[in-house]
């Protein structure tokens, strides 16, 4: 039975090991944040980290998780959603429907680390998660925000 390490705390776990990570994470552990977009890992919307990489949660499956290896979702991001790209999109009201942005949102928390005053070239490389409605440009300036408020 694996042990997973989400958002700081361990989940003891039952299931097959092919079965994939976005499941376990919805279904038994109850974080809901994390959503069901494509199931290819094309849509981005499952989007959580997995040792500090974000990883489209649809094609991990238990087996390819190391014991340990710290497993962050949307939920796990901030307790109070004080995380400046949280506070970004609220502030500019990035979402249209939302179902996008959890994944969305790690995908920025990633880029922001890794790149801390994205070029809007930078985003445009890094931001491949989809969205139905559109809303690139508020993407685009929420991630901008939040690098001014980090």
């Amino acid at each position: 039975m694996p042990i997973l390490n989400v958002n700081g705390t361990s989940h003891d776990v039952v299931a097959e090991p092919e079965t994939p990570l976005l499941w376990v994470l919805r279904e038994q552990i109850g974080l809901t944040g994390t959503k069901y977009g494509c199931g290819i890992a094309a849509c981005g919307a499952c989007t959580v980290h997995i040792g500090g990489i974000p990883t489209r949660s649809c094609q991990v499956q238990l087996q390819d998780i190391a014991e340990g290896e710290e497993i962050v979702t949307i939920e796990g991001l901030s307790p109070d959603r004080s995380h400046p790209v949280q506070q970004a999109w609220v502030e500019l009201d990035v979402p249209q429907c939302g179902y996008c942005q959890s994944g969305q949102i790690m995908a920025a928390v990633a880029l922001l680390r890794d790149i801390p005053e994205p070029t809007d070239e930078d985003i445009r490389a890094a931001m491949s998660n989809l969205c139905r409605c559109g809303t690139y440009n508020r993407i685009r300036d929420g991630i901008k925000r939040a690098a001014e408020l980090s």
